[in-house]
Formats: C-alpha cells, sequence, structure tokens
C-alpha cells in the first residue's frame, strides 16, 4: 500500500521548499483543540440527555468534523513534504489502532444488549442488528439515508447505534482525504513541476466549495438523506484542512486572535442554544457552527489567560476532550437501554448518574482499550496490512455475533408480528376502544396485552413513501381502495396523527369499497395559520398546504378526514392568542371543502405522553405505568374550538376511551395503545374503526341531503 512512486522524481530541494515555516508543527494548537472536542462532545451528549434545553446540541458532530479535518490534514501534509508521500498502509493502520478497538468493543456490547428480550423491545431487533452491522462496516450514514432516517425527527424509536453514522462519515473521509491529496500532488508533480501543497490546496478548497453547495441544494430538496451522505460533509472537513494548509488562517495577532476565538465560541453556543430540529440542516445553516469551529481553531494566539485559546486548554476541558471519542461512543447506547432496566427511572437524578457512568465508562475505555491498542506491538512490529487484516476479523465477528443475535431472536420475532396480524383480524370480544364504546360489553377486564409491549413498535403503518417530512414540501399522495366510478372518495389528511390512521382507514376504504386517497407530512397539519418555528421548515409546510390544496381542490371529494397533534407550534400573530390562531386556520382549510359541500370529519387529539409508555409496560405493572391527566392532555384541543357550529364539520372525541377523570392509560381493555410516545398502534386505532366509518357515512349522507 506504500504509495511512494508518484513522487519518485521529487528533488530534495523541492522537499525544503514545501516544508517551510507555513507549516510548523502543529503541537502549539492541540491544547485548546483538545478544549474543543470537549464543546463539540458535551454538546452532543447534552443534547441527547436533554433535547428541550440545548436544541441545537447537535452541531457537535460538525465541530468533530472541522477539527478532523485540520488535524488529520496537518498530519498528511506534514508526511507528504518531509517523505514526497503518504504511506497509505501504514495511515491507515494507525487510523484503524487509534478508533475501531473502542468502536468495536461499543457495537459488540450493542449487540449482546439488543439480543436479549428483557432489555430492549423485540420490535426494534430487525432495525437495530441491520444497523450495527452497518455501524461495523462504517456505512452507517448511508444504511441511514437509504433508509430515508430523520435523525432530527422526534418520532419513533432510534437504534442504539444510530449516532454511528457520523463515525462512519470520518472512516470515509480518512479513505479518501488522503486519496484526493495525493492525486493533487501527483498532479503537480507530473504537469507543473511541484508546488505539490498549493496543488493540495486548490483541490481541497475546489472539493470543499462543490460539497457545499451540493449540501445547500441537497438540503432543500431531499432534507433527510441530506443530513448523512459524505458529499453534502465533506466540505466541514475542508474548512478544518484549508486552515491546517494555509499560514494566513492561522492568526497569532492579539487582538484578532481575541475575538476570532470569542467569536467562534459566541457561535457556537448561539446554534447549541438556537437552533432545534426543524433548521434546515446542514445546508447553509451549518456554515454558522463550521466556520465557530474554524475560527477558534484559528485563533492560535495563548498570550493571555483570557483568551479562548487558554481557557480551553484548563485541564478539565482537556481531559474530556481526552476521552472525548470514548464518550461520544458509550453515551447513546447507555440512553437508550437505561429506561428500559427495571431498577432505573427517569427522574433528573437518574439523569445525572447515567452521565457520570458514561464519563467513568469513557475514562476507562480510554486508559484500557484506545491507548494499550494503540501501541500493541504485536500490531505495531507488524506490517500495516497485519493491522488492517485483524481489524477486519474483528469487524466480521462483531458482524457474526449481530447475526447470531438475530437467529436467536426470529423466531420470537416472527411469533410476535403474526400475533399482531391475528389480533387485528380476529379481535377479542369488548377488545380495546369497544369495550369503552359499547355499552352491551360487560367484561372489559382482559387480561392479556396485545400487542405486548416489546412488539408494539412494529405496530405502525408500512406505507412510509406516503409520509413526508422536514423541509420536503412536495404534496405527496397515495391511493387505496375501490377503482370503481362509483365509489365514495374519501380523502385522509395531516400530520403524523393522521398518518397513524392509515393502516385502518385503507381496510375500511377495502371494506366499504371507497377509495382512498391521502395526504401526509410531519409535523405539518391541514391548517392555514403559520408555523411559528418558521424558517425553511415553516416554509415547506406551507408550501405542503398550498399544494394539497391545490390537489384538493381539483378532486370531487365525498368528504374529507383530517387529524393533528394538539401541541402543534402555530403562529398567533394578528390574534388574542395561540389557539384562536390555530382554531381560525383550521376553519379556514376546512372551508374550501365544506363551501363546496363537502364535509369534514376530525378528532381530538389522543394524549401524549414525555417517553414510550412501552418501556414502563414492559418492565412494570399496568398501575405504575398510567399517566395524570393534565400531564399527558392538551386541556383545550384546537380542534375541538375550530369544528364549534362550523356547519359541514364532525367533530369526534374519543378522550374518555383513554382517560378517565383523572388518569388515562396505556392499555385500554387489553389493546395496547400506543406505539411510541404519542402515537397510536394500529392494533389499537382499528378498534375504533367503526366509529370513524360511521362518523363518514353520516356525514356524506347529510352532504347528499
Amino acid at each position: 500500500m506504500n504509495s511512494a512512486a508518484p513522487f519518485s522524481s521529487t528533488t530534495r530541494s523541492q522537499r525544503r521548499r514545501d516544508k517551510s515555516p507555513e507549516h510548523e508543527n502543529r503541537t502549539r494548537f492541540i491544547p485548546h483543540v483538545q478544549g474543543l472536542r470537549a464543546i463539540a462532545v458535551l454538546f452532543v451528549v447534552l443534547y441527547h440527555f436533554w433535547p428541550g434545553r440545548l436544541s441545537g446540541g447537535y452541531v457537535g458532530v460538525d465541530v468533530f468534523f472541522v477539527i478532523s479535518g485540520f488535524l488529520i490534514t496537518a498530519h498528511l501534509v506534514r508526511e507528504l513534504t518531509s517523505t514526497g508521500t503518504v504511506k497509505l498502509g501504514q495511515f491507515w493502520a494507525r487510523r484503524a489502532r487509534r478508533l475501531l478497538p473502542a468502536s468495536l468493543l461499543v457495537l459488540l456490547f450493542c449487540a449482546i444488549v439488543v439480543s436479549v428480550p428483557y432489555l430492549t423491545p423485540t420490535s426494534a431487533l430487525p432495525a437495530e442488528l441491520k444497523e450495527i452491522i452497518a455501524s461495523t462496516f462504517y456505512v452507517e450514514n448511508w444504511f441511514l439515508a437509504f433508509n430515508s432516517a430523520d435523525y432530527l425527527a422526534l418520532t419513533g424509536e432510534p437504534t442504539t447505534v444510530q449516532h454511528y453514522w457520523s463515525l462512519s462519515l470520518e472512516e470515509q473521509f480518512y479513505v479518501l482525504w488522503p486519496l484526493l491529496m495525493l492525486l493533487a500532488a501527483w498532479v503537480a508533480v507530473k504537469w507543473f513541476s511541484g508546488a505539490r501543497l498549493r496543488a493540495v490546496t486548490i483541490a481541497i478548497a475546489v472539493v470543499s466549495v462543490a460539497s457545499l453547495i451540493f449540501c445547500i441544494v441537497f438540503t432543500i430538496t431531499d432534507p433527510a438523506p441530506a443530513y448523512f451522505v459524505t458529499f453534502t460533509r465533506m466540505w466541514q472537513f475542508g474548512v478544518g484542512a484549508l486552515i491546517a494548509l494555509v499560514p494566513m488562517l492561522r492568526v497569532q495577532h492579539p487582538v484578532l486572535s481575541f475575538v476570532l476565538g470569542w467569536g467562534g465560541i459566541l457561535a457556537l453556543l448561539y446554534t447549541a442554544l438556537r437552533f432545534d430540529g426543524q433548521t434546515p440542516f446542514p445546508g447553509y445553516m451549518a456554515l454558522l457552527p463550521t466556520l465557530g469551529a474554524g475560527a477558534i481553531i484559528a485563533a492560535s494566539n495563548t498570550d493571555r489567560w483570557w483568551y479562548p485559546t487558554r481557557l480551553l486548554a484548563v485541564r478539565p476541558m482537556r481531559f474530556t476532550g481526552d476521552i472525548s471519542y470514548s464518550l461520544y461512543l458509550w453515551h447513546w447506547p447507555l440512553i437508550v437501554i437505561a429506561p428500559s432496566l427495571p431498577f432505573w427511572g427517569l427522574t433528573i437524578y437518574h439523569r445525572v448518574a447515567l452521565l457520570g457512568i458514561c464519563f467513568v465508562l469513557a475514562w476507562l475505555t480510554k486508559r484500557f482499550v484506545e491507548d494499550p491498542m494503540r501501541s500493541w506491538k504485536p500490531l505495531t512490529a507488524r506490517r500495516p496490512r497485519v493491522t488492517l487484516w485483524a481489524a477486519l476479523v474483528a469487524m466480521i465477528l462483531v458482524a457474526g455475533t449481530a447475526a447470531g443475535g438475530w437467529a436467536a431472536n426470529a423466531p420470537a420475532y416472527q411469533q410476535g408480528v403474526q400475533a399482531i396480524q391475528d389480533v387485528r383480524e380476529n379481535p377479542p370480544a369488548c377488545f380495546g376502544a369497544a369495550g369503552a364504546l359499547d355499552p352491551g360489553c360487560v367484561d372489559t377486564e382482559l387480561d392479556v396485552v396485545l400487542p405486548a409491549p416489546g412488539f408494539a413498535g412494529a405496530d405502525r403503518p408500512t406505507e412510509q413513501q406516503c409520509f413526508v417530512q422536514l423541509n420536503d414540501m412536495r404534496p405527496v399522495s397515495c391511493e387505496f381502495g375501490s377503482d370503481e366510478p362509483d365509489a365514495a372518495q374519501i380523502a385522509l389528511v395531516g400530520d403524523s396523527h393522521a398518518f397513524q390512521l392509515l393502516t385502518t382507514f385503507q381496510a375500511m376504504a377495502e371494506r366499504e369499497g371507497w377509495h382512498l386517497t391521502t395526504f401526509f407530512k410531519g409535523a405539518c397539519p391541514w391548517n392555514t395559520t403559520p408555523l411559528s418555528t418558521g424558517g425553511a421548515f415553516g416554509s415547506a409546510c406551507s408550501e405542503w398546504r398550498d399544494g394539497i390544496e391545490a390537489e384538493l381542490e381539483e378532486r370531487d371529494f365525498d368528504a374529507v378526514f383530517t387529524a393533528a397533534i394538539s401541541n402543534t407550534p402555530f403562529s398567533a400573530d394578528g390574534y388574542d392568542s395561540v389557539d384562536d390562531a390555530a382554531a381560525a386556520g383550521y376553519q379556514e382549510a376546512w372551508s374550501t371543502m365544506t363551501d363546496r359541500g363537502i364535509p369534514v370529519v376530525t378528532v381530538i387529539d389522543n394524549p401524549v405522553w414525555e417517553t414510550d409508555p412501552n418501556k414502563c409496560l414492559r418492565i412494570r405493572d399496568l398501575a405504575e405505568c398510567v399517566g395524570v391527566r393534565s400531564d399527558v392532555l392538551v386541556d383545550e384541543d384546537p380542534l375541538r374550538a375550530a369544528a364549534a357550529d362550523m356547519a359541514g364539520v364532525t367533530l369526534l372525541d374519543f378522550t374518555d376511551v383513554f382517560c378517565d377523570d383523572d388518569l388515562c392509560y396505556p392499555v385500554v381493555n387489553g389493546a395496547n395503545v400506543y406505539r411510541d410516545q404519542d402515537h397510536l398502534t394500529v392494533t389499537f386505532a382499528d378498534t375504533l374503526a367503526p366509529q370513524y366509518t360511521q362518523a363518514l357515512k353520516e356525514a356524506m349522507a347529510a352532504a347528499v341531503e
């Protein structure tokens, strides 16, 4: 793997010219860069522990990318200028010894833990094991991109290794970056008589600009995969690389260094506190944390104690930066797993204790895994290929452990999925909402909870292609049911709380001979009032609404059914309150149908829990898993005010099915209500199908009269 050949014609004088003061030893940058690493990992960790308190903490990953670009480029340039080449085998072997031992240890831990049914829900097993394998071979970012994962969305259950997407992207950087630099240097030697560093700098600048443009465009057109793919992130590594390559970007002037350093810190604090899951990211918004991190690295003057370079180099920051890699690896699996432990709660004290455990594990991993493996003589004393082959064998062993976990649990998983299908087709008497709504039901104390808490996550609509997220504004529609010309035309419109009814409405359409058309967008109800979030997400929601309004106007529907989460953040501009604005927006949207004589049916939202109640149900008695009504149910759903006295609108209210006067329940008459913290299982939604069907029939009949 030695790549000396491209520079065999390089002269000593050329090497001396390249090894100029422009590429002095980078050691004087390391202390405050370690502190910057600490900031980056603390942003990410605190964001995952308390997302509501540090809503933009995910930008810590972007800071890591800039740091990696700076350090790795500086290392490669020193080797390139001193030897005329980069020994790829040695470089990749060093990276493998540095990163893989801790990474594979955590992956092995996750592969074992997720295979234990009592520690993680069985319904999550396929996704967990697939992502563990993808993470083992460092393609997790592409796996998530191809599966349209939404990192910043708060719906669904993330896996224990979802955070490996950034590590996968970094590994791809370690492969591509030296190849890019070698190619640029070879071109310089071959056709331009040297000037290798200039060629490398130009190549990295061009790639970075192209990556930034692609990042901005792709975030607008397809935001979910744009977060993960390699090409949207290369420019962030490039920012750090250019600081290492261009000496004038490393500022020694006291005043400029002071301003630059503190300006970078303020930029990072602003993004961590002000960005959130609805910020169009990465896109152009990623410029602020990326350039902020670059500014801190570039501010290299350390003359005064109040300079950021000195403050970032204090011992606690350097210690945290030193264990940052292992801390990043461990924190997320523990966050995902801990709530499922019988003895672990969700209080602030438990979270703080878990954070402390993460630090201890990170230090132990650094001390006994990372450091020893970096200098382990059986590997360092041999050719680089020995390290690389050993790494491949270790990766195969971890992947094999994950595959073994699936083999051991596949029968139980298939049985659980089949049980869900069976109960949908043949529900017990008085099951779920039927027992609460039918006065004829006498025995509603069903002992068996279906679907079982460990499988509730699998009890969801499967037609994900019908659901658009984030900044996607396309009015995507799906068609189901009868294609007969005289079939009743029903539309199902709304956010994820309308999407949760899709499978139930598909079955209704098949039974009743209806034709069903759907329009869904995450966190964007059918309403004309703008969202308070604004920005690209708010604009995308408004454009999506305009698009579906045009679609609805072109079709002669017989009825429209809509649902929405009750706590959508609407703007109150022009109204006395947010609730008034939301109600007015619903009425304006619905009137586009009712003015044409098309009835609208809507439903009061179900309770919304802080965490998935299945985590409690799997380890505690049902009586311990109830929710206080005032905590999980919005006092006044704006849908109620919107539907009041509006002709042509039918309002359904199943609050008494979910709750009594004081408490709300995650299980109703043997039916598991939730698949996550706020979305209904399809099995439970099916028990409300008779009420949905009757309401639509009565609304259509009234419209005909």
